[in-house]
C-alpha cells in the first residue's frame, strides 16, 4: 500500500483538523468528517494514524542528553492550580548564571513536543522551564486526546496565572541571570501574549500562532515580541491587524513574520501540518531573539 505523504492531504483535511484540535467538533464528529475524504489507498485508518502526533519517531533532543541536567521540578502557583510539575533544563557544560525561558505547551498538557523544545532551547544556552498545566488534573495523560478534554476543565485565566508563577520561579532560580523570557504555542502563544499583558519585567515573548490580547489588555504590552504566524491560519490571524496598530502607536518594539504556505502549528514536527523550512527559519529566528534581549545585563 502506497505510504500516505503530506501533499497527498487536501487543505480542508488539515482545516478539519484545525477545528478538532482547538475543540471545535467532538472526536466523533471529526472521524465521521475524516471519513468523506477516504478513497483508495487513503483508507480512514491510515489518515487517522498520519493525522495523529507521532511523538516516538520525532524527538530531536533525548530526554538523556548528556550535555543537558534536565529533570521534573515542582513549583507553587497559589493564584492558578497549586502545586505545578515543571521540566526543568539546562546546559551542564556552564559556569555562568543563564538567561531563562518560559516554554508554554498547545492545549493539551506538557506532551513530548513541548518537553523537546524545552530542550531544544536549553541547548542553545538557556535555562528553560516547561510547566503542565494539567498538574492539578494529575499531569499530561499519555495522549492529546485526553489531554484536550481535560484542559478544557481548566479556565486559560487560571492557567494563566500557572505561566505567571512559572516566570517568578525562574526569574528567581540560583542558576538564572534574571532575564526571562516566554515562547508559546497555540493555546501557549496566546499565554505567551498575555504574560507581556502582565508582567512588565517580561524581557521577551515569542508567540507561535498565539490569539491576541484585548483591546484593553493590549494597551499594556511592553515587552519586545517576536510574532510568528501561518499564512493559511486565518483563525488567528485576523487579529492580527488590531493589535499590530496597538502596538505600533505604542511604539512595542515587535517583528511579526507571516510564514507562506503552512498551516497553524508548523511548528510542531509530530504531525503532518509540520512544515520544515518554515519551522527551522522561526527557530533560528527565535533564539537569536532570546540571544539578544535575555544576556543584556
Amino acid at each position: 500500500m502506497k505510504e500516505i505523504t503530506k501533499e497527498d492531504i487536501p487543505q480542508a483535511l488539515f482545516d478539519l483538523y484545525d477545528d478538532y484540535a482547538h475543540n471545535k467538533i467532538e472526536r466523533r464528529q471529526f472521524i465521521e468528517k475524516l471519513s468523506f475524504f477516504a478513497v483508495g489507498s487513503l483508507t480512514l485508518p491510515a489518515l487517522l494514524s498520519f493525522m495523529t502526533p507521532n511523538y516516538e519517531d520525532s524527538i530531536l533532543i533525548k530526554p538523556d542528553d548528556p550535555r543537558l541536567q534536565s529533570e521534573f521540578t515542582i513549583f507553587e502557583s497559589p493564584e492558578g492550580g497549586g502545586a505545578i510539575k515543571a521540566l526543568l533544563s539546562q546546559p551542564i557544560a556552564t559556569n555562568e548564571k543563564l538567561p531563562g525561558i518560559i516554554v508554554v505547551h498547545e492545549n493539551r498538557g506538557l506532551n513530548p513536543y513541548i518537553e523537546d523544545v524545552g530542550r531544544r532551547a536549553a541547548i542553545e544556552g538557556f535555562i528553560t522551564l516547561a510547566p503542565d498545566a494539567l498538574s492539578p488534573l494529575g499531569g499530561y495523560p499519555g495522549n492529546d486526546d485526553d489531554g484536550r478534554e481535560m484542559q478544557k476543565k481548566r479556565t486559560r485565566e487560571e492557567m494563566l496565572e500557572d505561566f505567571i508563577a512559572a516566570y517568578e520561579f525562574l526569574k528567581k532560580h540560583k542558576d538564572c541571570n534574571g532575564n526571562v523570557g516566554v515562547v508559546g504555542f497555540c493555546f501557549g502563544g496566546w499565554i505567551a501574549n498575555m504574560m507581556a499583558v502582565k508582567i512588565p519585567t517580561l524581557a521577551a515573548a515569542v508567540p507561535y500562532y498565539g490569539g491576541q490580547p484585548t483591546t484593553e489588555d493590549a494597551e499594556k504590552v511592553r515587552t519586545p515580541l517576536l510574532l510568528q504566524y501561518a499564512s493559511l491560519d486565518t483563525r488567528v490571524n485576523e487579529g492580527w491587524p488590531a493589535y499590530e496598530s496597538i502596538l505600533k502607536k505604542n511604539k512595542v518594539e515587535h517583528t511579526a513574520y507571516f510564514y507562506e504556505g503552512v498551516n497553524h502549528g508548523f511548528h510542531n514536527n509530530t504531525t503532518p501540518r509540520y512544515d520544515e523550512k518554515a519551522a527551522t527559519l522561526s527557530w533560528i529566528r527565535t533564539i537569536a531573539f532570546f540571544k539578544e534581549k535575555l544576556n543584556k545585563i
